[in-house]
């Protein structure tokens, strides 16, 4: 599955960073008709994690995922038979609704590979993707040296080869075990467990929107820092793309030795408060950054751009673990549905709450970094008590099929 997300990485790094530019200068759409095309896009792909997480508790994972890379590939593709903009809308849309819900079976999949080793096999997966995405990114580079509608073209044909090839090889892998696919023993009644729908789960809703505001860091990098840099401190611009090249080397670097730091249910708990001071920190050194000179805001904004990272880095660990441990085994892609759906609505959160926070100055980082820290403080406190309350009960017991 690693070599998977690799293939799928480099891909998605060709088309991500020119499918603006596609749009623009070969389809000719305006800048608000690709403002709109990707909002709307984006909209619809909230729907796939679920729809994913509900599909792999009720069908063979591996075939659900050959689908949908199948069908990722295909929306590339029609991409390319057309400049009609509600045919690229729709083909935009069908790719990030298969787009959102393979990332959640991805995870699912190596949720029920790994095992107790979750964490640290979604460590390296992420380092990886990391990787994938920097290759994938310097091959568009390249290609945009010619400047011409053959290359973007090129670039769109092979993220839909890549996945068609990630399909190919999703064949080779083997069927993981399924907890929702065990039955329980004729002469004993359905555990109630089987039949949890995490939409009916209050604990795991709260938990899931404490996210929705832990994921508004990955804003940050794309859109917050950019335009901090180019109106409110007097840093050279050329640093934005530099420290885009920090966050992605910390992630490759860190991702893994820290990932040891999180590998239990308790000690990912206990990451929550170191986690909260680091959001906390990355807000107040961002504004400190417009108050100096170049050196002090260049050190001050490379300073908030490290804790910001270090933050992604502890907060994505903190994630895969408590995800998995507070949703019950037998309706895992069920509640992983549900737990994509924070990841999604930062989407369209946070452009929002990072341009709020470049419209108004200091005060708005301060209070961007605040906010995220104490809703830090509060995910620990839910964990904590829907944790006590799991320990207290019984699981069900079943037997597997024969």
């Amino acid at each position: 599955m690693l070599v998977i997300t690799l293939v799928d990485r480099v891909g998605s790094g060709l088309w991500a960073s020119v499918s603006v530019l596609y749009f623009t200068y070969v389809s000719g759409l305006s800048v608000a008709q690709v403002g709109t095309l990707a909002a709307l896009a984006g909209a619809v792909g909230i729907a796939g994690a679920p729809i994913g997480g509900r599909l792999a508790d009720r069908l063979p994972l591996t075939r659900v995922l050959i689908a949908l890379q199948l069908l990722r590939a295909l929306a590339s593709l029609a991409l390319l038979t057309t400049h009609a903009y509600g045919l690229l809308l729709a083909f935009s849309a069908v790719g990030s609704l298969a787009d959102r819900a393979a990332s959640v079976l991805t995870r699912l999949y190596a949720t029920r590979v790994a095992g107790p080793d979750r964490v640290r096999y979604q460590a390296v997966n992420r380092t990886v993707a990391n990787a994938g995405w920097a290759l994938g990114g310097l091959g568009a580079a390249a290609a945009l040296t010619l400047g011409t509608d053959t290359a973007y073209r090129g670039l769109l044909l092979g993220d839909a080869l890549s996945f068609a090839a990630a399909a190919l090889l999703t064949r080779r892998c083997a069927e993981p075990p399924s907890p929702s696919r065990t039955v329980t023993d004729s002469h004993a009644p359905a555990p109630t467990a089987r039949r949890a729908n995490p939409w009916h789960d209050r604990a795991y809703l709260a938990y899931v929107a404490s996210e929705s505001v832990l994921f508004l860091d990955d804003a940050v990098f794309k859109i917050g820092l950019p335009l901090w840099i180019a109106h409110a401190s007097s840093a050279p611009h050329g640093l934005a793309p530099l420290l885009m090249v920090l966050n992605n080397v910390m992630v490759v670097a860190l991702q893994v030795p820290l990932a040891r730091f999180g590998a239990t249910t308790r000690a990912a708990r206990a990451l929550l408060i170191p986690l909260s001071a680091a959001f906390a920190l990355g807000g107040a050194t961002m504004a400190l950054s417009s108050t100096g000179g170049t050196v002090s805001a260049t050190l001050l904004l490379t300073s908030s751009a490290a804790l910001f990272t270090l933050a992604e880095i502890l907060h994505a660990t903190v994630s895969w673990e408590l995800s998995v441990a507070l949703a019950p085994g037998t309706a895992q892609g069920a509640y992983l549905g549900v737990h994509g759906l924070a990841q999604s609505a930062q989407r369209s959160l946070g452009p929002l709450a990072v341009t709020g926070a470049v419209a108004t100055g200091p005060v708005g980082w301060t209070a961007f970094g605040t906010v995220i820290a104490a809703a830090c403080l509060i995910q620990h406190r839910l964990v904590r008590a829907r944790l006590h309350r799991t320990a207290l009960s019984v699981p069900p017991v079943t037997v597997s099929e024969h």
